[in-house]
């Protein structure tokens, strides 16, 4: 364990160094991510005026969104196109480090650029978080940063089978944001759709940690942890099941 720790290490250290040379794109992204539920904010806001809620909801949802970012579906699913992926397998370490180091080290990046903006809208707006909430909610986010990250990396491996990799992963990303909490918050959603979002995986990639954040009770709390918790084995496994079928149909060529 502690040497698959250094190595972790490792590989995000080489990509923070790698990606920054690339601040201008990083800040791209970035804006990819904290863009829409800044949109949300403004709108819902303007709906409901007096509510602390929502401005409490869509900054914790800012800071989600961004620190969650997961874009394997342009870095590893490229390795399965380009051949790359290879190299990966004859090292002495699990193939999964490689794309989970430079999942992490693309987070920090945005992280670094987002938390500012976070910041500033917090005092702009005069959202208040309790510390007893923001505890509530740490444990969620780290979940739901595995959980997206296990998402992306199963929709990237479809790149086995198919070219079409960034279509497949644009409609679970516009799932996710329509279902996720990103669009509409899943309490104003109607009855039957806000039930259904919430027993979703998307729900728990996107908005639980930012309820849990601004403030739920502890019954919507512990059945949303379930929720992830059940929707990380399964993807998990789904992913398990796509990884061994999908190098049965890999090949590469090259010198």
């Amino acid at each position: 364990m502690i040497r698959l720790a250094r190595l972790f290490w490792l590989h995000v250290v080489r990509e923070v160094l790698s990606w920054s040379g690339s601040w201008w794109f990083i800040f791209a992204l970035a804006g990819g991510q904290v863009l829409p539920p800044l949109i949300g904010l403004a709108i819902w806001k303007a709906v409901f005026p007096d509510s602390d809620h929502i401005s409490e909801y869509y900054i914790a949802l800012i800071f989600t969104v961004a620190t969650t970012a997961s874009y394997e579906n342009h870095t590893f699913s490229e390795r399965i196109y380009k051949g790359t992926l290879s190299e990966d397998l004859v090292r002495p370490q699990p193939p999964i480090l490689a794309p989970l180091g430079e999942n992490t080290a693309i987070r920090l990046w945005i992280a670094m650029f987002a938390f500012p903006i976070v910041l500033l809208l917090a005092v702009g707006t005069g959202a208040e978080f309790t510390a007893a909430n923001l505890l509530i909610a740490f444990p969620i986010w780290l979940l739901t940063g595995i959980l997206r990250f296990v998402f992306t990396l199963c929709l990237a491996m479809t790149a086995f089978w198919t070219e079409r990799v960034h279509a497949i992963t644009a409609f679970g990303t516009t799932l996710m944001y329509l279902l996720g909490g990103n669009a509409v918050p899943v309490d104003l959603l109607p009855e039957g759709w806000s039930a259904l979002a919430r027993w979703s995986p998307f729900y728990s990639m996107v908005g639980l940690p930012a309820d849990a954040a601004a403030g739920i009770s502890v019954d919507v709390v512990l059945n949303g942890v379930v929720a992830q918790v059940v929707w990380l084995a399964l993807l998990c496994w789904l992913g398990v099941v796509l990884w061994r079928r999908g190098l049965m149909r890999y090949t590469a060529v090259g010198g």
